[in-house]
């Protein structure tokens, strides 16, 4: 086509001047920007990464403005309606705009986006090209000139004939911005207008998940008081409770919304059942201490909490909804399944979360509840954690169609069997991705509100005369911004006809598509990303180790029900899910609970101390018990045991019985057999069926002097050798006398231990004939005599200043 003619083609448009230009320097720059466009790809559904704003291409040198579409009314266009766009355009370039306007673009071809792969094709789009359409030539929102970092609105409305719809469908809606040089676009940005004006056969079943979630509060701590009043570990859920906070716009918002699932975890509504009534926060730095008037705080949010439970109890009775109750306190069953599933307690420990977190629910809210619904973290699921929902008892798992990809072209319903009577509902993950992240700005919110209706109207139209059932599943730590595009969309979308909200029920029951896979993929195609926020094994395992020292610690106490109930939940807890996106709270939070443990056990103790001097060969020791619980403990003995039984035996285990902030001296018959220091350990010992060692050992000396009656023993006996000897010598040289000599001569010394001439021994002789018959005596008694005589020597009981030097300080204790 000549040059002419093209501009005579763009006259029959009625484009005159710098439109006309405008439009030929597009035109002549399409064919290149079709030939190089990708072709369509079929996308699995669901496994678009998108963003929820309005689609704008990235700003660069070539695209100095970026534009944004802030507002779309109405958000579905009918025949008869005026659509208007508002936005902003800013100058992130290095030079001014002049005479900058803006346009809306007719779609290509006047028809409608055709598949769910058509619209991830234009949101995925970085630059402007033909195929986001020709610019009308009116309107224009005329903004004059920008200056680099200037922003400047426009508004700008159409009506579905200007823009030639003509058959009901998805259409993509892009407005740009062009200078007076008009050699191209500036900036460009994208959104999507449904366009309904055709009867729907069939609107699909939309099930929606409202979650109700927080990190967890409670603490395991509870006031020394009879009413045990409750402590939070800080206040900050009594700005989410209070009118305008995020928790209590949820509610506000979702009582508006036909048909909602409300998902709730059950530790959220105990804590503001809790908070119902008076209650105490930790101060900063005091996780792991007891709680007490100087370490904690009142709590501040008791009106808030009243207001916000009778909000919501008034919320879950209205007409199609249904009420979700998650595990007691969320425990994260993905990092559970990857890191603690083979830990002692865990199996039961997630039957009793289930069964509490039904129970509590039904309790709090007075309305029927649905329990033994498990939630993956993120909704990813893989084969290890199917297992883990299995032994929890759950039958109904809610994932992301991320895990459980299709390769059909059409979207399946959202309930797939997975076996051994479990039901996979499958959410949708681009339809869930949507209303990831905090929307806080309209531009953020409009983008994933017309996104929603296209997708959703898309999916609607792939098969019209088949009933549709979808799953949309926001992110557990749901924002304001975020409910309120997601209400919007669902509000426009029922509106339109062709959607129809429903509960999870409906969904989860519906006939399953044959099609649709039922395969869960295995653990290692579980995302890396995901699991470098798990719980590890190291926290799982101590916190698992915590309930066989509270077992022993309960075993002890006379009112165990006080520290049973808030350290099984606490230890629940410490599982969360909602800790994923707060490491160091949960670090606290785990560290706090196990320091608070270890503070209640070593509150019944055996004060520590260094040496008991034991003056003779009997007497008592002395050893103190300490009971610095708030209640009595029963159950338990005191066990001595020596180091040196052959020098120091102890009396029999000794029971223990105290009352509540007490102490109690215990008294234990000593034996001692020699003087000197014996180690001696003393342990307290649970009694019954299976007695374990309770708390840590202490371990003092047992100083042991003036020893009278085991010295005189030894002397006795050293005596008593001493003439054994000397008579054996004398035999021995009596019985040599009387015999004759073979040579008629008497016999005479032959030894080195006799005289010549002589018929005593030397002195030394005599030394060494009584140290041989006392080791032979010792000997035939299993006993070392020189050793024995060397340690009696060591220790005299004739010193009485060796008794009197002794370090000040020590424990004394008579015969």
């Amino acid at each position: 086509m000549s040059e002419p003619a093209r501009h005579s083609g763009l006259r029959a448009y009625g484009c005159t001047g710098r439109v006309a230009k405008r439009l030929a320097a597009l035109l002549a720059g399409g064919v290149a920007l079709l030939a190089a466009a990708p072709p369509a790809v079929a996308a699995a559904p669901g496994r678009t990464t998108l963003s929820a704003a309005a689609m704008a291409p990235a700003v660069s040198a070539d695209y100095p403005a970026g534009v944004t579409i802030d507002t779309v009314t109405p958000t579905v266009a009918g025949q008869n309606d005026t659509v208007t766009i508002t936005g902003r355009v800013t100058n992130s370039g290095d030079s001014g705009l002049k005479g900058a306007h803006a346009a809306v673009r007719r779609p290509v071809g006047e028809r409608p986006l055709s598949t769910r792969s058509d619209i991830s094709q234009v949101a995925g789009r970085t630059t402007p090209t033909s195929q986001d359409g020709i610019d009308l030539p009116a309107p224009l929102a005329e903004m004059g000139n920008i200056a680099p970092g200037q922003t400047r609105s426009f508004t700008l409305q159409v009506s579905p004939s200007d823009l030639k719809l003509n058959k009901s469908g998805v259409y993509e809606l892009a407005v740009d911005v062009w200078d007076q040089q008009g050699s191209h676009a500036l900036g460009l940005a994208r959104t999507f207008l449904p366009y309904s004006v055709d009867p729907i056969a069939k609107a699909t079943q939309v099930a929606t998940l409202w979650p109700l979630t927080h990190a967890p509060e409670l603490v395991a701590q509870t006031m020394p008081d009879n009413d045990q009043v409750p402590v939070l570990r800080d206040d900050s859920l009594a700005t989410e409770l209070a009118s305008g906070g995020r928790l209590f716009k949820l509610v506000d918002i979702g009582e508006k919304l036909p048909g909602l699932t409300w998902v709730v975890d059950p530790d959220l509504l105990d804590t503001v059942y809790a908070m119902t009534k008076p209650y105490r926060v930790q101060k900063p730095g005091t996780a792991g201490e007891s709680a007490k008037d100087d370490n904690t705080v009142q709590g501040t949010g008791r009106d808030a909490a009243v207001a916000w439970l009778a909000k919501l109890r008034q919320a879950v009775t209205t007409a199609g909804t249904q009420v979700v109750a998650l595990p007691y306190a969320d425990p994260d069953l993905a990092s559970i399944a990857h890191n603690g599933a083979q830990l002692d307690g865990m199996d039961t420990a997630l039957r009793k979360a289930g069964t509490a977190g039904q129970v509590t629910a039904e309790g709090r809210l007075s309305v029927d509840v649905r329990g033994n619904v498990a939630w993956p973290y993120q909704g990813q699921l893989d084969q290890q954690i199917v297992g883990t929902t299995r032994t929890a008892g759950d039958n109904l798992v809610l994932v992301d169609s991320a895990s459980m990809s299709d390769s059909l072209n059409y979207t399946p319903n959202a309930a797939r069997p997975i076996g051994e009577g479990q039901t996979a509902v499958v959410a949708d993950h681009t339809l869930s991705q949507l209303f990831e992240g905090d929307l806080t700005s309209a531009q953020a919110r409009t983008g994933a509100t017309q996104r929603f209706l296209a997708e959703t109207l898309m999916i609607t139209q792939q098969q019209p005369d088949t009933q549709r059932n979808l799953l949309v599943m926001p992110p557990r730590d749901l924002t304001v911004g975020t409910a309120t595009a997601l209400s919007d969309a669902l509000t426009a979308a029922q509106k339109g006809n062709w959607v129809n909200q429903v509960k999870l029920e409906t969904v989860a029951t519906a006939t399953p598509d044959p099609e649709a896979t039922t395969s869960v993929q295995p653990a290692g195609d579980y995302p890396n990303d995901l699991r470098d926020s798990e719980l590890t094994g190291n926290s799982l395992s101590k916190t698992m180790g915590l309930e066989s020292r509270l077992d022993q610690l309960l075993k002890i106490l006379t009112q165990p029900q006080r520290v049973r109930g808030p350290f099984s939940a606490a230890m629940v807890r410490s599982m969360s899910t909602e800790w994923r996106e707060q490491a160091k709270a949960a670090k606290a939070y785990r560290t706090g609970t196990q320091d608070y443990l270890d503070n209640l056990i070593s509150a019944v103790k055996v004060p520590s101390k260094k040496v008991i001097t034991l003056a003779g060969d009997n007497g008592t020791l002395l050893v103190s018990i300490k009971n610095d619980l708030n209640q009595s403990v029963v159950n338990l003995k005191l066990r001595l045991t020596s180091g040196q039984v052959n020098r120091l035996n102890v009396g029999q285990p000794e029971d223990v019985v105290l009352d509540a902030t007490t102490s109690r001296t215990l008294r234990f018959p000593a034996q001692a057999k020699v003087n000197g220091p014996v180690q001696v350990t003393a342990q307290l010992w649970t009694t019954g069926a299976d007695p374990q060692p309770y708390g840590d050992p202490m371990v003092f000396t047992v100083q042991v002097t003036s020893v009278t009656q085991g010295v005189l023993y030894v002397i006795g006996g050293g005596v008593v050798l001493i003439l054994l000897a000397g008579l054996r010598f004398y035999l021995q040289r009596k019985k040599r006398a009387a015999e004759p000599d073979t040579d008629g001569e008497p016999a005479g010394p032959t030894g080195p231990d006799e005289q010549p001439g002589g018929g005593e021994p030397t002195q030394a002789g005599t030394q060494a004939g009584t140290q041989a018959t006392a080791r032979e005596i010792g000997e035939d008694t299993g006993r070392n005599t020189s050793e024995e005589e060397s340690k009696d020597a060591d220790s005299d009981p004739a010193a009485p200043e060796d008794a009197r030097n002794r370090t000040s300080g020590d424990e004394k204790v008579g015969p």
